[in-house]
């Protein structure tokens, strides 16, 4: 008999949004802690704690003072109001910086000192050091320079979003106050830290800021400079467009990237020894209070210190290079279309090599055979091969059709580039549906085959970008089968068209049918259950907020359902509660990559149901995105992601972090004589072995080395 449902308010069955992704950049943070991670490494993750927070800010932050401002919202899922939120926003943001910078000043820099990699002030530097700093800034920094004083005919400038400043207290005849302020915006397009010349292979670094602080006289001849101090301004970056009204989408989105430098300021980092009066000048310039003033004592923006992970150090000092070998599938095949039409392929990036990717779309750019190409592209990158292959296509006289996500985040100028060229070299660039961003991952290449017209597919759940496929981590089928060919065809012309979007047979996509689909898996499963029969539920996701299927999978628990989820990030769902979740278990995996590939196992007793695709479990997903969700039916393939990928991940006991009743995460406790596991460790050294072995022994091999998501029924 199921546990009687716990009575429990409303605010007892969700975690608020905001506050669990601050615990997973919490995650991050605990990997820049690790002393058993190499130290440039740990210093690399102490740098995406940074760019995290500021991405926060710019579109989580703004949108709950705005929600604050408007006075309008009602309470999330979690019972907060938005103020409530904010306030407790703010608490856990100063401690997490707290620690972070405190692992900063007591842990990285000296480790970085111990190896011969030095931060130093141009006054504790030698006499000839200072006098090749002095030519690099009259030479280099001086000319990019532009000082700024603050008076009834200066006003307080607009400061660029996230753009480090130099806030200067000045004195003497021409000060028309005591408390006369300059400003000095510290120039992006140089380098942020300075390389002192060495002989000797020591490595001795400069902040730029500091130096430009160091010559300050010379930008203010006559006043007299009291202090300075580096102060940054972050402010909203989402977009606000009304696609209803706008003629022209591309130009739309462009002016509007213009507004985001400049939006409203939510966020003052300033240097922790910047004096109160200074400080509250700043927040009053900014029309911002005490609440959102962070006092940093340590390097404003670290993410430029990933010059010192990217330079010429030892290699000892981070992870082992690893050079992902071609899928054992496409190691032989010649023809890719060939080995396409004997099974479907499944390629675990950044395991197995993007390079195949790619190689899929210069062949069906070059075969003379293909007559069409269609592909989503939402993030590009700068890697000039995947969009290279598709103008290509066009000068062989194929048809192509990209569909063009311009308002993928932070990344819409580089799309919005890349779109023009596509169209300058004659692909047909189509923009989405209006309310819809297209996240679907697919690729369709129409080739007519001696047995006439057949379809082959790319589907996947990461971004066609070589670049990001190195780092994160994501699954991609290829495969020639009909029924999904017929309905990825009807995905495209709902994009490309104003049809509706025709049944679909195999495929689950967002906002049509995705979101029902799954309650109906999910539901599924909590009636065997209830029946007494073997019932499972594993999800991998990167986000899991919708509060619907949280309620089915809250239902399906109670009702004696096993569910595992594995949540990199934002996870809303309670689990573990007496009454209400103890058959829910949530992992995250922090590590090397990041972990993006999304997995939906639904057991259907012992007839499984595995389904890949683009969409985490959260309302945008769900509604307001094109997203494509497809079955893994190959036998093998399919055991590949249960036994292989899946079990593995719920295997790791190293990287992984286990979500608690509380909110909080713990690494789970390793039994004496267990071996320790790291999955992602585990993925690179199957494909290695898989990239050394004989073909005829990888299959016999490889499946004893898989791990047993649930016991093979008797027979």
């Amino acid at each position: 008999m199921p546990t009687p449902v716990m009575k429990a308010k409303r605010s007892d069955r969700f975690f608020n949004r905001e506050l669990s992704w601050l615990e997973f950049n919490h995650r991050v943070l605990e990997e820049a802690l690790d002393p058993s991670n190499p130290l440039l490494e740990r210093l690399k993750f102490f740098t995406i704690v940074s760019s995290n927070l500021d991405e926060f800010f710019e579109v989580r932050v703004a949108g709950v003072k705005q929600q604050v401002e408007d006075g309008k919202a009602g309470r999330t899922p979690d019972g907060r109001t938005a103020a409530e939120t904010f306030k407790e926003i703010r608490e856990r943001v100063l401690r997490l910086v707290a620690e972070q910078y405190r692992c900063w000043r007591e842990e990285l820099v000296p480790g970085l000192s111990a190896i011969g990699i030095r931060l130093v002030r141009p006054e504790q530097i030698e006499e000839a050091d200072r006098r090749w700093l002095r030519m690099f800034y009259e030479a280099e920094v001086r000319p990019t320079l532009t000082p700024l004083g603050i008076d009834p005919t200066h006003p307080f400038p607009q400061l660029l979003n996230k753009s480090l400043n130099l806030i200067v207290h000045l004195d003497g005849p021409k000060a028309k106050s005591p408390l006369q302020l300059g400003i000095v915006q510290v120039p992006r397009v140089l380098p942020r830290l300075v390389r002192l010349p060495r002989d000797d292979g020591r490595r001795d670094y400069v902040f730029l800021g500091q130096l430009i602080g160091h010559f300050l006289n010379d930008l203010f001849p006559g006043m007299t400079i009291r202090g300075a101090w580096p102060f940054r301004v972050t402010r909203n970056s989402e977009l606000y467009i009304d696609e209803e009204d706008v003629a022209n989408l591309l130009k739309a989105v462009e002016l509007e990237l213009q507004n985001r430098r400049r939006g409203a300021a939510v966020r003052l980092e300033v240097d922790a020894g910047c004096p109160v009066a200074i400080q509250d000048r700043l927040l009053s310039e900014l029309n911002l209070t005490c609440d959102d003033l962070y006092l940093i004592d340590g390097p404003l923006n670290p993410t430029r210190l990933m010059l010192l992970y990217s330079d010429d150090a030892p290699p000892e000092l981070r992870d082992p290079p690893y050079a992902a070998p071609v899928s054992a599938a496409l190691r032989e095949a010649t023809d890719l279309f060939a080995a396409i039409r004997q099974r479907d392929i499944l390629l675990h990036h950044p395991y197995e090599s993007f390079e195949s990717v790619v190689r899929f779309l210069r062949q069906a750019a070059d075969d003379p055979k293909v007559l069409a190409i269609k592909q989503t592209l939402y993030r590009t990158g700068g890697d000039t091969r995947i969009v290279g292959a598709l103008m290509d296509a066009v000068r062989n006289g194929k048809q192509v059709t990209a569909v063009v996500e311009l308002r993928a985040r932070f990344d819409e100028a580089n799309n919005i580039e890349w779109a023009r060229k596509l169209e300058e070299n004659g692909v047909h660039v189509v923009y989405g549906l209006v309310g819809y961003k297209i996240h679907s991952k697919m690729t369709m290449v129409v080739r007519r085959d001696p047995d006439g017209i057949r379809r082959y597919l790319h589907l996947g759940t990461g971004n066609y970008n070589p670049t990001t496929a190195r780092i994160y981590t994501d699954l991609g089928l290829l495969t020639c089968r009909p029924d999904l060919a017929e309905d990825v065809t009807s995905v495209f012309n709902v994009i490309t068209g104003l049809c509706e979007l025709q049944p679909v047979r195999k495929l689950l996509v967002a906002p049509f049918n995705l979101h029902e689909r799954l309650l109906e898996l999910i539901r599924a499963e909590t009636d065997f259950a209830r029946r007494g029969q073997p019932a499972r539920i594993i999800a991998k996701l990167n986000s899991l907020v919708e509060t619907v299927l949280i309620e089915a999978l809250y239902e399906a628990s109670q009702a004696g359902v096993k569910v595992d989820l594995i949540v990199r990030g934002i996870c809303c769902l309670r689990p573990g509660v007496p009454g209400l979740s103890e058959n829910i278990t949530v992992r995250s995996i922090v590590g090397r990559y990041l972990e993006h590939s999304r997995i939906y196992y639904f057991d259907n007793q012992r007839r499984p149901i595995v389904l890949v695709g683009s969409a985490d479990w959260m309302p945008r997903n769900l509604f307001k995105r094109i997203e494509v969700v497809f079955p893994v039916e190959d036998g093998v393939l399919r055991d590949r992601l249960i036994e292989e990928i899946l079990g593995l991940q719920l295997a790791d006991n190293v990287k992984a972090r286990w979500l608690q009743p509380d909110g909080t995460y713990v690494r789970p406790a390793v039994v004496a004589g267990e071996p320790r596991l790291n999955s992602q460790e585990e993925f690179m050294a199957i494909a290695l072995r898989q990239a050394g072995e004989a073909t005829g022994d990888r299959r016999r091999r490889n499946r004893a080395r898989r791990f047993q998501v649930l016991p093979r029924p008797a027979g």
